[in-house]
Order: C-alpha cells, then sequence, then structure tokens
C-alpha cells in the first residue's frame, strides 16, 4: 500500500486495482490497516472508486472528519480528477458530456437513459484532451456528479470506451483499465485549509503509449 499523507484526521493512498473501497474484508481500509500494524485504526471511507480502478483516495480517521468530508462531497466541495486512455478521439479538445442515467441493479450496469423517470439521474463531467496517438487519446476529466460507473458509461455510449474496459466494451485489451483517480482536493477537516493530493499514473501500457504533457 502506497501511504502519500496521514495526520490525526485523514489519511491519503493510492488504491490497487481490483480493491474495494469499502470496510469489508479484503477492502481498502483493512489493507490500510495492516500496513498501519494496528487492527483497530478507524478508517472510513468516504468516496468511492470502482474495484477496478486504481488511484488517489481520501479514508476518515474517525466519525466526525467522516462527516465533514461526507458534507463537503455532497455539497459539490470536493473535486475529483481523472486521467483516461480511450479509444478513438473527441471532437473537441474540451467539452462537457451530460446524460441522463440510471443503474440496473440486477445487472449490476449502469445504463443511458433516454428520457427523466424513476431512478434516473443526471451525470455530468468535463473533458480535456492531452494527447491523441494512432486510435487512442488521453485525456484528463473532472466530474460534476459521481455516479457509479458514469466515467466509463458516458465515454462507451459514445463509441470511445476506456482502454481495459471489460464491462461496457467487447474490445479485448491486454491491460487493466485506464482510468486513474488522478488527484483530489478538499478543505482539510481539521484547520479548513484547501489541500490537494496527486499521484502520476504507472508507467506501463497504455499511459506509457500516448505523452504526458499536459
Amino acid at each position: 500500500m502506497e501511504i502519500l499523507y496521514m495526520d490525526s484526521q485523514i489519511l491519503v493512498c493510492v488504491k490497487p486495482p481490483r480493491v474495494l473501497s469499502t470496510d469489508e474484508p479484503g477492502g481498502l481500509p483493512e489493507l490500510l490497516r495492516q500496513e498501519l500494524g494496528d487492527a483497530e485504526a478507524d478508517l472510513r471511507t468516504v468516496h468511492r472508486l470502482d474495484r477496478v480502478v486504481s488511484g488517489v483516495m481520501v479514508l476518515a480517521r474517525g466519525a466526525e472528519t467522516a462527516s465533514e468530508l461526507s458534507r463537503q462531497i455532497r455539497e459539490g466541495q470536493f473535486r475529483k480528477e481523472y486521467l483516461a486512455v480511450i479509444h478513438g478521439s473527441p471532437e473537441q479538445d474540451r467539452g462537457q458530456l451530460r446524460d441522463l442515467l440510471y443503474r440496473d441493479k440486477a445487472r449490476r450496469m449502469t445504463m443511458v437513459a433516454r428520457e427523466p423517470g424513476k431512478g434516473v439521474q443526471e451525470a455530468v463531467l468535463d473533458y480535456r484532451v492531452i494527447s491523441r496517438g494512432g486510435q487512442m487519446s488521453r485525456i484528463a476529466i473532472r466530474l460534476g456528479t459521481g455516479r457509479t460507473h458514469q466515467i466509463r458509461v458516458q465515454f462507451a455510449s459514445r463509441g470511445m470506451p476506456l482502454v481495459g474496459e471489460r464491462k461496457y466494451s467487447s474490445l479485448d485489451d491486454p491491460c487493466q483499465i485506464a482510468l486513474w483517480s488522478h488527484k483530489i482536493g478538499f478543505f482539510h477537516p481539521g484547520n479548513g485549509e484547501w489541500v490537494e493530493f496527486t499521484r502520476e499514473p504507472p508507467e506501463c501500457c497504455p499511459w506509457n503509449v500516448l505523452s504526458a504533457a499536459f
């Protein structure tokens, strides 16, 4: 486990792929307790990454901190930025994707809805193309909403699935999904100061195929 920062209220780490964000056997909090050598450490998940997705996460060290971070998330004060590599290329270098999504619980998939209805929620993200090469593009994404599988579904529904996608693409890419939690920012629950934490994706396929220059 890679721990980027820790104090008495928060712990910021890099979640590995195939690890659940939630507190259950084999989940991220349990792995962090093992890393800290403290089986009783109070670590609470306040936001999630899909199981297959890696990158920066913050956990609260106590109920009061968890409540404050959850409030920031609800009120849109918590910033989440991702990097992704997609098949294809958006027409514009910058843009916004806006959809109506609903969750098919039986299939455990998120789908695009044609019109409002029960269980349908708006999904919004802003993207910026960092580089293009061959049949792929590297993009930066800032979430406006936090729907389940939102990034994966919004790009796949436009014929630009993420490289390594298994659930929403029929392409057989020889790599993990190319979606990385690159940066998180929030007001520190202790002193109210704005803090940001960043980590670059690993230097492996497909991240090393396209230039990382911003």
